[in-house]
C-alpha cells in the first residue's frame, strides 16, 4: 500500500498534494485500493472532504489538538503512530519546507532513508525507479526503492501535475485514526511561520509562464517579454543568468537552484535548455519554444518549436494579442 501525507496550514490543502498523489496513482497502475491520503493537524476534517474527492481507497485523518500549531516533535510522532497503524510499503511526500523539516525523522525511526526531491518516476516489473538531481541539477541520479518496507520518498513541487489526479465517480471513504500524542515532547515553541515578502512569486501556482532566456541579450529589451506575459496573463521567468546579472529577481528563476514549475503553458523565449533549466520547466503541460539556433536542446522537451529571432517574434505575437 502506498500512503500519501497530505499537507496543510490552516486548515487549506497545500496544491502540491495532488501532485503527490498522482505519483502515488501511477505506481498504483489503476488498482485505487493501493493508495490512501493521509492529512494530519487539527481541525482538518474539510480537508479530508476535499482530498475525498481522488480515487483512492480511504481518506485517513489524523486531527488532534495538539497539532496545532506544527510542530516537528508533534508530527513526527503523530506520522509515526499513523505508519505503525497502517503498515504501508510506500510513504509519498511533496518536498516542502515542512517536510523537509519532519519527515527525514520519521524515516529514521523506522530505520529507512528519506530519498528526497525526486523529479522522476517509473515502474518496471523489479522495483519502482525514482529520479533525483545531483550537482546542482547537472545530473539526475535513478534510485530503486529496495530493501524492506517501508519506503520513504518526497516529490520536488511541479515534478507531476496537480491536474493528472484521478478522480472518483463517487467520494472516497473517510476514516479517522486516533493517535496518542505526549505533548511535553512537543519541545519547540513555534514562530509565525516565514512568509515570502509581497514582491515575491510563487511561480508553482501559476497556469501561464513566459520565460525569457540569454537571447533578450539586454535589461533593456525585457519591456516586451513583460508586455507578453501582460497580454497572456502570465508571470514572468527566467533562466539563471538573468537573475545572475540582476535583471530579474532571484524569486523569477526557474530550474534546479530555482524553482519547480508545471504550468499550462511555458512559453520559452530565447532559452537554449540547459538541464539545469529543463528539470525545472519539463513537468509543463504545453512548451512552446522560439529560439535562433534550431539545434538548441530546449527542442528536445518542447511541444511547439519556432527557430527564430524572438525581437520579431515576439513583437508580432504582442500586435496579434492586443488587437
Amino acid at each position: 500500500m502506498i500512503l500519501v501525507i497530505a499537507e496543510q496550514s490552516e486548515g487549506v490543502l497545500n496544491n502540491a498534494t495532488w501532485e503527490v498523489v498522482a505519483a502515488a496513482q501511477e505506481v498504483a497502475q489503476g488498482n485505487e485500493d493501493l493508495v490512501k491520503v493521509a492529512v494530519v493537524g487539527s481541525s482538518v476534517g474539510l480537508v479530508g472532504e476535499e482530498l475525498a474527492s481522488a480515487r483512492v481507497a480511504e481518506v485517513l485523518v489524523v486531527d488532534d489538538p495538539s497539532l496545532e500549531p506544527y510542530s516537528a516533535d508533534g508530527f513526527v510522532d503523530a506520522v509515526t503512530q499513523l505508519i505503525d497503524a497502517e503498515s504501508p510499503e510506500i510513504i509519498f511526500f511533496s518536498h516542502s519546507y515542512q517536510t523537509r523539516d519532519f519527515a527525514p525523522r520519521v524515516a529514521t525511526r523506522h530505520h529507512r532513508c528519506l530519498v528526497t526531491d525526486c523529479v522522476g518516476l517509473k515502474v518496471d516489473h523489479e522495483a519502482i525507479v525514482l529520479s533525483r538531481p545531483m550537482f546542482q541539477g547537472k545530473f539526475l541520479a535513478d534510485i530503486p526503492m529496495l530493501g524492506s518496507a517501508p519506503n520513504f520518498a518526497s516529490f520536488q513541487i511541479g515534478a507531476r501535475r496537480a491536474d493528472s489526479v484521478v478522480r472518483g465517480e463517487s467520494r472516497s471513504p473517510i476514516r479517522r485514526v486516533e493517535v496518542s500524542i505526549d505533548k511535553s515532547m512537543i519541545r519547540q515553541r513555534p514562530e509565525v511561520p516565514f512568509r515570502e515578502t509581497k514582491q515575491a512569486v510563487d511561480l508553482t501556482q501559476a497556469e501561464r509562464i513566459v520565460a525569457v532566456g540569454r537571447g533578450i541579450k539586454g535589461e533593456e529589451h525585457l519591456p516586451i517579454v513583460q508586455e507578453l506575459a501582460r497580454l497572456l496573463d502570465a508571470e514572468i521567468a527566467s533562466s539563471r543568468p538573468i537573475c545572475d546579472a540582476g535583471w530579474l529577481p532571484m524569486d523569477r528563476q526557474v530550474g534546479s537552484s530555482g524553482q519547480t514549475v508545471a504550468p499550462r503553458l511555458y512559453l520559452a523565449l530565447g532559452i537554449s535548455g540547459a538541464i539545469q533549466h529543463l528539470v525545472g520547466m519539463k513537468g509543463a503541460r504545453t512548451i512552446v519554444a522560439i529560439n535562433k539556433d534550431r539545434d538548441a536542446p530546449i527542442y528536445e522537451v518542447a511541444d511547439y518549436g519556432i527557430v527564430g529571432d524572438l525581437f520579431e517574434l515576439v513583437p508580432a505575437l504582442i500586435s496579434v494579442l492586443g488587437e
